[in-house]
């Protein structure tokens, strides 16, 4: 279990989730300072990254301010692997209910994914923190906004699909956050080693949303 608490104060000062999927601990910890400096919190390592446990215990020892989560989490094996590395919030891209009522009982937030209004309603019903809309690629701004209508109370967060060109419309149509992957960890900047490069490319997504 996580020694130190999820912080909503510093996700809602920028409500973006960055998903690091399939990195190594090494570069993680390249990106990492870059990401805090562009004025980013809240980070996930999936669990199919290769050294997942390893990452997490290391990202929450060494940056004290950064949300450290989990994602990938699709039954109680993962939650334990992921808290027992010290996550300190959860997101999957299912409904597990045994792994959202764990995560509720015990005050971790948990982000589940749901696609069609009753899963949408079946996640937040359990306790979910906030839905996770998974694939947004496929859906878009307006399923949100349709949805929205009759399940105004539920709080959303697409993931898939958003990018600097449309994250903007995403907050406008009242999502509480974003999840972000290779929209916002750029693959080509990461692979050349352009860190300057790559923290503009923050500021730029960062700025989209007016947060600051």
């Amino acid at each position: 279990m996580a020694d130190r608490l999820f912080s909503w104060e510093k996700f809602y000062k920028n409500p973006i989730v960055g998903i690091l999927r399939g990195l190594t601990t090494e570069q993680v910890f390249e990106i990492i300072p870059i990401y805090l400096k562009s004025g980013f919190f809240t980070v996930e390592i999936t669990m199919n990254s290769p050294e997942v446990s390893h990452t997490i215990a290391k990202l929450v020892k060494d940056f004290p301010t950064l949300n450290v989560g989990a994602g990938t989490i699709c039954n109680m094996q993962d939650l334990e692997v992921a808290l027992k590395a010290g996550s300190q919030f959860i997101v999957t891209p299912i409904i597990d209910e045994e792994v959202i009522k764990y995560c509720v009982t015990n005050n971790i937030p948990v982000f589940p994914g749901g696609y069609t209004p009753t899963e949408i309603y079946k996640a937040w019903s359990l306790g979910a923190s906030a839905v996770k809309i998974f694939p947004a690629t496929q859906l878009g701004v307006q399923f949100i906004k349709d949805v929205s209508a009759p399940l105004n109370k539920i709080k959303l967060l697409p993931t898939g699909g958003v990018s600097q060109k449309n994250i903007k419309s995403f907050f406008e149509a009242g999502v509480v956050g974003v999840g972000m992957g290779s929209s916002l960890f750029d693959k080509k900047l990461i692979g050349a080693k352009n860190f300057e490069n790559l923290g503009k490319h923050f500021e730029k997504i960062r700025d989209e949303i007016g947060m600051f």
